[in-house]
């Protein structure tokens, strides 16, 4: 009697492994849930995903120009490390086929328009005509715009999903990074603010 309930009871321990094995993605189901709703809780923007490159050297910039000509006729210049090199400069990472590009394109516009600042783009995985046609109907705020049709210099710039757009100081170091479209607050809020330390520091 006592020799058969040991065996009984010896596949006990296998079956509460295979219990805790079946519970294991429940657990971990509720441990992200658990951060998630603390990151909600906590007012961070869940947009805001750290970057680590602030604070370091900016990639090297040595991308070719879109072929052809912009709304007012002239070529597009080339974007290479000349054209933010010394400068305080947004390089923004954008194509004809991002819907978000195309919304906050008017605040792009307006920022061209800020002499403290050289804005450039990066046009990720586009078709060149495209990308012209998008600057032709929409306007060109960009100095210059260099093209990265394989996506190899958005992966020096750790980006993680366009538009983009970082904000670098006249030492190539970068200081803060957009993701997502600028809106008119993450304007007020973030990026005006950002520029204004950076050009009082300079100064």
């Amino acid at each position: 009697m006592s020799e058969n309930s040991n065996e009984e009871a010896a596949p006990a321990p296998a079956s509460r492994s295979r219990l805790l094995i079946a519970f294991l993605p429940l657990v971990l189901f509720i441990a992200l849930s658990g951060v998630f709703l603390y990151q909600l809780g906590s007012g961070k923007d869940a947009s805001e995903i750290p970057s680590v490159l602030i604070g370091t050297k900016a990639p090297s910039l040595n991308l070719p120009p879109l072929e052809g000509l912009s709304a007012n006729g002239t070529p597009v210049p080339a974007l290479t490390d000349a054209a933010i090199e010394g400068r305080l400069s947004l390089v923004n990472v954008w194509a004809s086929w991002c819907v978000p590009c195309r919304q906050e394109h008017p605040i792009l516009l307006e920022l061209s328009r800020d002499p403290r600042v050289a804005l450039v783009g990066i046009n990720y995985k586009d078709k060149n005509e495209n990308a012209l046609n998008f600057l032709r109907e929409l306007g060109n705020p960009f100095s210059a715009v260099g093209v990265d049709p394989a996506g190899k210099a958005a992966i020096d710039w750790g980006v993680y999903g366009i538009p983009e757009t970082y904000l670098v100081g006249p030492d190539g170091e970068i200081l803060f990074k957009q993701i997502g479209p600028f809106t008119p607050e993450s304007l007020r809020d973030k990026l005006l603010p950002a520029i204004e330390k950076a050009t009082t520091t300079a100064g």
